[in-house]
């Protein structure tokens, strides 16, 4: 017999990227933020250029509400990527020094400044697609609630420190977690 559990993180990463309903899209070729949506870690094969959500589970714990039913609860977490193009433009590269604007630091400060808030407006969507449309918390039908274990915290995003991710990466990186139980089974 299969794991009941062992689809969870390809199934959210599908409520993620799904974008033909009311709340908004998340991926950049359907009008959303991201690069890339995608169930599970991509190890060496992370393309640092592209934005990214990375559906991974910290863990799965499973309720037993009954004698013979069992409640599989996840918590969800997932990567997420940000990355800063720091330089200059081709155009300013191009002007005589005179007119060449502010100095390097000063349009990297200015652009940092900029994709820090294109990336909590990001996370922004995010969060709203987590929550889901009003009165449905089932992920399309995926689980039996998600973001709703009130005694635990719905969602939490923990953000690194942009002075050490934009210095060492020149990208933006936070970290959400929360939790989905799944649909009951008997064992």
């Amino acid at each position: 017999m299969a794991d009941e559990t062992s689809d969870a993180v390809t199934r959210e990463a599908a409520w993620l990227a799904q974008s033909y309903d009311s709340l908004p899209a998340l991926l950049k070729s359907v009008g959303g933020h991201w690069d890339v949506v995608q169930a599970y870690w991509p190890g060496d094969g992370l393309d640092r250029g592209k934005s990214g959500i990375y559906v991974t589970r910290a863990r799965v714990d499973e309720d037993h509400p009954s004698a013979w039913r069992y409640r599989p609860r996840h918590i969800f977490r997932l990567k997420l990527i940000w990355p800063i193009a720091m330089g200059t433009s081709p155009a300013e590269a191009e002007r005589p020094p005179a007119e060449a604007g502010p100095s390097l630091t000063e349009t990297e400060l200015s652009r940092a400044e900029i994709e820090q808030q294109n990336f909590d407006n990001a996370i922004g969507d995010l969060l709203v697609r987590i929550r889901g449309p009003q009165g449905d918390k089932t992920h399309g039908g995926r689980f039996l609630s998600v973001a709703e274990v009130p005694t635990d915290g719905s969602v939490s995003v923990v953000f690194d420190d942009p002075e050490i991710t934009i210095s060492k990466a020149n990208q933006l990186r936070a970290t959400v977690t929360y939790y989905a139980d799944d649909s009951e089974f008997s064992g």
